[in-house]
């Protein structure tokens, strides 16, 4: 009797490269974020939380833009390949997954880092705090 976890058996070896690979055009991880944040970064990190939360603490360098005011007229700064990287407060919040399709819905570039604030104290970097 298979166990729950192979019930469904697998994927096969190309669907699984087609599924994973597929997954680094649309995620990011905190590790990539704090590396090239720590250079010149050819993306502009959002956190998309309200502003109260981004004052408590957020990722050095990000720009607060809550995901409900993603809009045409804000993005205007800048050119349209500009790529986004949207986050939120982690894993169990979807705000980043909802800020990455309003810039699709606008046209932009956009990936998400994957767990957020969460996922950003779970490796150890610090946040900033203030607006």
């Amino acid at each position: 009797m298979p166990s729950t976890v192979t019930a469904v058996p697998p994927a096969s070896s190309a669907e699984a490269h087609e599924h994973f690979a597929a997954q680094f055009r649309f995620e990011t991880d905190c590790w990539d974020v704090h590396e090239a944040m720590g250079k010149e970064p050819d993306f502009v990190l959002l956190d998309v939380r309200s502003p109260q939360m981004f004052a408590k603490g957020h990722v050095p360098g990000a720009v607060n833009l809550p995901h409900g005011k993603i809009i045409a007229s804000k993005l205007a700064q800048w050119s349209d390949d500009t790529v986004f990287v949207t986050y939120c407060a982690g894993p169990h919040c979807n705000g980043a997954a909802r800020g990455a399709l309003r810039l699709a819905d606008l046209g932009r570039k956009a990936k998400i880092m994957a767990g957020g604030v969460t996922g950003w104290l779970d490796e150890g970097f610090a946040l900033e705090t203030g607006s």
